[in-house]
Formats: C-alpha cells, structure tokens, sequence
C-alpha cells in the first residue's frame, strides 16, 4: 500500500472507494464529459465561444 494511502483515515478511504466505483461505471461520453468540467482550461474556452454564440460571432456549419 502506498505511504499516501495509509495517510488516509478510514472515511476518506471509504469515500475514495465509492469515487472509483462511481468512475467505473460511467459511460464513455460521461467521463468525457466530467474530463472536460474538471479542465480548467477547456471550461475557459466553451464559456468564451457560448459568450461568442450569443453576441452574434459564431461561424456558420455551413463555412467551416
């Protein structure tokens, strides 16, 4: 067992423990989805691009 693991007190083992199986059982587009809310960067850059959708500075499908 690592040395960060036995740092642990049992709550936090138990609520690491239910963290994994929760991970486990997310689907592909889930933890995609979760991948990109936890980059900082990315949540940068969708709120800008919507912040451009909205005040009329989109791209048409039709031209990219």
């Amino acid at each position: 067992m690592s040395g960060a693991l036995r740092e642990l007190n049992r709550a936090e083992l138990v609520n690491l423990e239910r963290l994994a199986h929760l991970l486990k059982g997310l689907s592909p587009a889930e933890l995609e989805t979760l991948e990109l809310l936890v980059d900082e960067e990315a949540c940068k850059t969708i709120a800008r691009s919507l912040e451009e959708l909205e005040g009329g500075k989109g791209i048409p499908v039709e031209e990219w």
